[in-house]
């Protein structure tokens, strides 16, 4: 069984067991998270929400909160003498998915 879920702006397709990373939640480690359901699937079997499926949520649990790698960001304006370069790391949260429940 598979879900798809809203978190941060973006859908995942998850399971349980699965570990993804999420935009930065302000939680601590091994608190739990649930989320809303947009779709559930397998065994043939699919149930869509409008845009929320009701009755159905996906717990998980926060591992870390995590950042990504970095990345150069370089700015240049030719024949202005002016550049600039910095680098970011984007912060996550890393959630394992516990249960779907359907």
């Amino acid at each position: 069984m598979y879900a798809i879920i809203a978190a941060g702006g973006r859908q995942y397709r998850v399971s349980q067991g699965d570990v993804i990373y999420i935009d930065k939640v302000n939680q601590e480690a091994d608190s739990k998270i649930s989320f809303d359901v947009l779709m559930i699937g397998g065994e043939g079997d699919v149930k869509v929400g409008d845009p929320i499926l009701k009755g159905a949520k996906v717990e998980g649990k926060v591992l870390a909160q995590v950042k990504g790698e970095k990345i150069t960001v370089f700015m240049y304006r030719s024949k202005k003498d002016s550049k600039r370069k910095i680098g970011h790391r984007q912060p996550y949260t890393k959630v394992e998915i516990t249960s779907i429940k359907a």
